[in-house]
């Protein structure tokens, strides 16, 4: 990004002047000034250089992964009781549906992310973390409550037809995501430790509801303009005379740093919840 400031004294003679000379540059400076993303930018900001273990770690989308294990934590938190033994549980079966499982199944449908692990690895990781999941919450209905079948069932639902766009994408959308990846986590912590629902499960669930919702509206500029922009071309002028080119990094650098900041509060104020009540 370059930044550069316009003298507001010169006058505007001179300006018709650098008009006539960028014409005259014409296409070859035009394409000077684009800057091709397509084929050398990351596919996400946390992703790693493609290859080797590098692939599966990209493939956990760690600070979202960990932005959606941090409701987990905070729905046992506000619960009237915290039982540490079903949050880790909770925990765990949540890391494998939506990290493990959820995020591979992602990837073997278009590869978003551009690794290399071969299409028979996705699909044991999907199988293998919904299974997984599954395992967890059946013994937690034999161990709990009969009323966590209902939360069993939904993920193991879920997970797939969000991943893979089952009936068409109908699951693929901005509600189902903040429904599906954020009160649900939520929403099963809580129930996990309290057995019953009360009014803060449903104000806290209504704030999950929207946090989600605001990671989603900032993450889908940001994936569109990392894996299907060609190219940035343009320049701002400001009210002070300062010109600014707009390029990838300037159009990329607020939203992504917005989820990361977002992404860090919440896990600092999921950790902070529950270690009051500790």
């Amino acid at each position: 990004m370059r930044v550069d400031k316009r003298r507001r004294d010169v006058p505007e003679a001179h300006d018709e002047l650098l008009s006539v000379r960028e014409q005259a540059v014409g296409s070859r400076g035009r394409a000077e000034r684009l800057r091709t993303v397509a084929d050398d930018a990351r596919p996400a900001f946390y992703a790693l250089k493609r290859g080797g273990w590098r692939d599966y770690i990209t493939l956990l989308h760690p600070p979202y992964t960990l932005w959606h294990l941090s409701y987990v934590v905070l729905g046992a938190a506000l619960a009237p009781t915290v039982r540490y033994d079903r949050l880790a549980a909770t925990l765990l079966a949540f890391f494998l549906a939506v990290g493990v499982s959820a995020h591979a199944l992602d990837e073997l449908n278009g590869r978003p992310l551009q690794t290399r692990i071969p299409r028979p690895a996705l699909i044991g990781l999907g199988i293998s973390g919904l299974a997984g999941a599954i395992v967890i919450g059946v013994i937690g209905v034999v161990f709990a409550s009969p009323w966590l079948l209902a939360f069993v069932a939904f993920g193991a639902f879920i997970a797939p037809a969000y991943s893979l766009e089952w009936f068409r994408g109908r699951f693929h959308s901005d509600f189902w995501f903040a429904f599906a990846w954020g009160v649900f986590p939520f929403l099963a912590a809580y129930y996990a430790s309290a057995e019953r629902f009360g009014l803060s499960a449903l104000v806290g669930a209504t704030a999950v509801f929207a946090l989600s919702l605001a990671q989603r509206t900032l993450s889908r500029r940001v994936r569109a303009l990392r894996r299907r922009a060609r190219s940035f071309e343009g320049r701002i002028l400001y009210a002070d005379g300062v010109v600014e080119d707009i390029d990838g990094t300037w159009a990329l650098a607020v939203d992504e740093r917005a989820l990361m900041l977002i992404g860090a509060a919440i896990s600092g104020l999921s950790l902070a919840a529950l270690l009051a009540r500790v």
